[in-house]
């Protein structure tokens, strides 16, 4: 089996952690956290949940961490399943190691991503929640390579984890395997350093959370960026990977 590098872009509060369990659970697959988080701090200096520690131990450097990130798969698997947050690609910073990587795009609608971030952390602009850079990651895809990375939305995997995976390993190259629908309860040696401030909810569970429609308002004065991000998931939202 050829080796298969995985970059599933993301924004905060996606079920990105739920769909990493879901892929760490499979005998063929390593998982990697984040990789860029450190970087994104030590750069912004953005004061979130435990940056000095994150900072302290994780890799800082963006050429050293595209350099591990591109060799060798880890532990002799065949598949590397790397969780990335769009928002941590900074404007100078070289994607262009993405074309040896089946890149694939993770969404959720504003209205849920927003007030959820917002527990952890002020959302100050947009750019915090991936949107924006996660257009940019498809437009570099279609103009280099002319592909447009598969798009999956969360809720679609909520409502039917089954099919939406099943399809998300189509697009990939994989074989899709039941063991990707349930996993242990609990930690991993393979979460950053950051779970403990942000990964409550899915140390508890053992798969993928039924959806549940939920009214939420947008408090006044979080609409505007609500508008602006909304119109650009609408945009990825319709080029979705149907389930």
């Amino acid at each position: 089996m050829d080796k298969i590098y995985i970059a599933m872009w993301s924004g905060p509060r996606n079920i990105s952690t739920a769909l990493m369990r879901s892929f760490e659970n499979r005998p063929d697959t390593v998982v990697l956290d984040e990789p860029f988080y450190g970087f994104f701090l030590k750069e912004t200096n953005l004061n979130h949940p435990g940056k000095k520690d994150i900072i302290s131990k994780v890799e800082c450097d963006w050429g050293k961490i595209v350099e591990k990130i591109s060799g060798p798969i880890p532990q002799k698997k065949n598949i590397w399943y790397q969780k990335h947050m769009a928002q941590h690609i900074l404007n100078r910073n070289d994607i262009s190691w993405i074309k040896k990587f089946k890149n694939c795009i993770l969404i959720r609608h504003p209205r849920y991503v927003i007030p959820s971030y917002s527990e952890n952390y002020p959302v100050s602009h947009k750019k915090l929640l991936g949107y924006s850079q996660q257009l940019n990651i498809i437009r570099i895809l279609q103009d280099k390579e002319g592909i447009t990375p598969p798009i999956f939305d969360a809720t679609d995997i909520q409502k039917n984890p089954r099919v939406a995976l099943k399809k998300m390993c189509i697009s990939i190259g994989i074989s899709f395997s039941e063991k990707m629908l349930k996993w242990p309860k609990g930690k991993r040696k393979s979460d950053g350093v950051w779970a403990k401030y942000w990964y409550e909810n899915v140390e508890s569970s053992s798969g993928f959370k039924p959806f549940y429609e939920k009214h939420i308002i947008i408090e006044k004065e979080r609409r505007a960026l609500y508008k602006e991000c909304l119109t650009e998931y609408k945009s990825m939202y319709e080029k979705r990977v149907i389930i």
